[in-house]
């Protein structure tokens, strides 16, 4: 069984909401292009007038551009001390090699890449605007996906551990606009005073053609071997797991065009991927059931368990009608109904069978399944969103969310508060909703000790009934003082079990807490290799302590989860900050040694190795090229220092240093035959050093072509 929410922040909408204006214009424009479309084409044909639309376009987009930067002033937003670790780092050049473990990585953990995703700002951190139509500003959620990918290797017999990290924008279309022009570009247009959020879509809309940015910061999933960052307010992009590169957008080959969830689920069974799209137009919400080979969408819905797909619908909405009447773009209607929707996999919407529940904000499912008549769901569930009526308004959002994470007193069973207090409050929740009578059954699953949010489950029982869960402890006071969520701990839920005889009917919950001011984000659940029981397992996380601005990431024994101590602790080589979602993704050892082969190390190694070869071969003039700027500034350094490859580094500087003339050069082996076709060559071939007493095969035909003095013409 599987689970669509439609709370999936941030551009979500009601499927009751009317047609908005952005609908009408959209006709309008269709309309209009449709009807001039002949003309404008037949004006294009000719070479002159091409000239003439080309400059008007450009001088359109000077002045449009010009009006924007003179009327839209951009600066930084403030940020308090303790919320220092949610501002943007730099991306590392290179891979770094771990070398700081506290304890030790068991021998049964598997190799593969710990990932997570997470806002990372471009231009030092989130902007706000003032002009004379209001102010428009970011809100904490958004901000340019980052990638941190730990990599975890061993050899062959089991026995040494290899551990490097890297991190790395996801570089989106948006994201490339912004590097290009090297500043702030597109007009925050979520939160802010309603006409200048208006002004503010228009112009992104006239210059970029979006609205708002691509920001893919939220979560990072596998399918069919691929793997793809993502965010809910756009397609997801294909991510190689080792480089991190982005290779572009995934739309399932042209079948897809809209919103893409951050959560997609999938089938258990069939391995089919089920997603879904939400839209401030109509259709409203799509459903699409991807087959597994990632290659074709199998069925779509207007609008996963073993046989159904379970839909949140909770009235987070998105109204720029609202808007335009004065009101905040997005806002959480909590008067308004909640409702679950079960529909059949390959079902539509009216197959869908509908039960209303009792008003609330559900952002997190961990798990749903069926138990005879019923279809039990598994989520955190809080009062209130993160965005309320006024959060659109101009206030200090930061004690907003304070003022609502405070309590005088234990959270209630169902009803709304008459305060504000805890409103954010997120317990873990049971709705049971019965496919024969249509009754609902919901209760709280855990008491008020701690905010419980980020679920995670076994991925071998999702869809299916489970004993065990987790999650990540929200740290009140930490998150009092700053105003964002900050989480101090990690919590497993024994469904099965009860917490005790004056529990109200709670489920067992045992809490792993961290020292300090450790806080925690990205939490995944590993499974132990040969593991045999659910909770065969660990889990990992990314940690950062404030008192000594360190980050590490934790792996944590599910079977001893109360120990004061994680079984290992990873010291990374840069801050990490605060983020969102993380995965673990079990990864071939081969594949990872390809990763290790694009670091600085590996570039080294070749070229001392290549070097000592050619010397001994005789040959007393030499052209080099490597693809790794950092290898060139690190070799022509008049100082090594202590640097990590000290004795590699001297030893090149040594074979230098002798009588004959060698040149290394920076080249990309994009833009280089030679080196492209060796590299590609080096993929196939086993791992060490291989010597070639002539050309392969291929590249013979690219050396004879140089010797001629042909030239091919390459585009990167």
């Amino acid at each position: 069984m599987l689970l669509a929410s439609k709370m999936a922040f941030p551009v979500n909408c009601s499927t009751e909401s009317r047609p908005s204006l952005s609908e009408n214009i959209d006709r309008f424009t269709t309309r209009f292009s449709s009807s001039y479309k002949p003309l404008l084409k037949e004006l294009q044909q000719l070479p002159a007038q091409r000239e003439v639309f080309k400059n008007i376009k450009n001088a359109s987009a000077k002045l449009l551009d010009a009006f924007v930067d003179s009327t839209f002033k951009f600066a930084d937003q403030r940020v308090l001390p303790s919320q220092s670790n949610f501002l943007p780092v730099d991306e590392l050049n290179e891979p770094s090699v771990i070398t700081s473990i506290e304890g030790k990585i068991p021998d049964d953990f598997p190799e593969g890449v710990f990932i997570r995703n997470g806002p990372n700002p471009l231009f030092g951190g989130l902007k706000s605007t003032t002009s004379i139509f209001g102010k428009t500003g970011h809100i904490w959620i958004e901000g340019e996906g980052m990638l941190h990918a730990l990599y975890f290797d061993k050899d062959s017999d089991g026995g040494s551990r290899t551990v490097l990290y890297k991190n790395k924008h996801v570089e989106t279309e948006t994201f490339k606009v912004e590097k290009r022009r090297n500043k702030p570009s597109f007009i925050p247009a979520i939160d802010g005073s309603p006409p200048a959020i208006f002004l503010a879509s228009m112009f992104n809309m006239l210059r970029f053609g979006k609205v708002n940015k691509d920001f893919s910061n939220t979560n990072v999933f596998e399918h069919s071997g691929k793997f793809y960052s993502i965010s809910e307010n756009h397609l997801p992009q294909e991510i190689d797991i080792f480089s991190l590169q982005n290779l572009g957008d995934w739309d399932i080959n042209g079948t897809w065009h809209r919103p893409f969830t951050a959560h997609p689920k999938t089938a258990p069974g069939t391995g089919e991927l089920v997603v879904f799209g939400v839209d401030a137009i109509k259709p409203y919400l799509e459903v699409g059931v991807v087959s597994a080979d990632g290659k074709r969408l199998v069925h779509r819905a207007d609008l996963k368990l073993d046989r159904y797909n379970v839909i949140f619908d909770l009235p987070l909405t998105i109204d720029i009608l609202r808007l335009i009447k004065g009101g905040p773009l997005l806002m959480y209607e909590k008067e308004k109904y909640a409702r679950i929707g079960v529909m059949p996999r390959y079902g539509d919407a009216e197959s869908t069978r509908w039960f209303e529940v009792e008003p609330n904000c559900t952002f997190h499912i961990l798990n749903c399944f069926e138990e005879g008549d019923e279809v039990v769901v598994w989520g955190c569930r809080s009062l209130d969103s993160i965005i309320s009526e006024s959060y659109g308004m101009d206030l200090d959002k930061s004690e907003w969310i304070s003022g609502r994470l405070r309590s005088r007193g234990p959270v209630q069973q169902y009803t709304t508060f008459s305060s504000n207090d805890e409103l954010l409050f997120s317990r873990f929740y049971e709705w049971r909703l019965n496919m024969k009578t249509g009754e609902v059954t919901e209760r709280n699953l855990t008491g008020t000790k701690f905010s419980l949010e980020f679920p995670m489950v076994n991925p071998s029982f999702s869809g299916f009934k489970n004993k065990f869960g987790y999650t990540q402890m929200v740290h009140k006071p930490a998150s009092i003082s700053s105003g964002m969520p900050k989480f101090g701990g990690l919590a497993k839920l024994y469904f099965d079990e009860k917490e005790g005889e004056q529990s109200e009917g709670h489920i067992k919950v045992e809490y792993h807490e961290f020292e300090g001011n450790t806080f925690c984000t990205g939490s995944a659940f590993v499974p132990k290799e040969g593991g045999v029981e659910e909770d065969d397992g660990w889990i990992i996380t990314f940690v950062h302590d404030e008192d000594t601005n360190t980050s590490k990431v934790y792996i944590i024994d599910t079977k001893n989860f109360t120990s004061d101590q994680p079984v290992a602790k990873i010291t990374l080589p840069c801050r990490v900050p605060y983020g969102f979602h993380g995965a673990f993704m079990p990864v071939p050892i081969h594949k990872i040694r390809h990763c290790v082969a694009c670091n600085l190390l590996s570039e080294l190694l070749a070229i001392a190795k290549g070097l000592k070869l050619v010397w001994d071969q005789g040959y007393r003039k030499l052209i080099c090229h490597s693809d790794s700027k950092d290898t060139l500034r690190l070799l022509s350094a008049n100082q090594v220092g202590f640097h990590k490859y000290r004795t590699l580094i001297l030893e090149i500087t040594e074979l230098l240093s002798r009588d004959w003339t060698v040149r290394i050069e920076h080249t990309f082996k994009e833009a280089n035959f030679y080196t492209d076709f060796m590299a590609k060559l080096a993929t196939t071939c086993d791992n060490g050093l291989i010597i070639w007493d002539e050309p392969p095969q291929g590249l013979q035909q690219l050396l004879l072509a140089d010797i001629m003095g042909i030239s091919f013409a390459r585009i990167v």
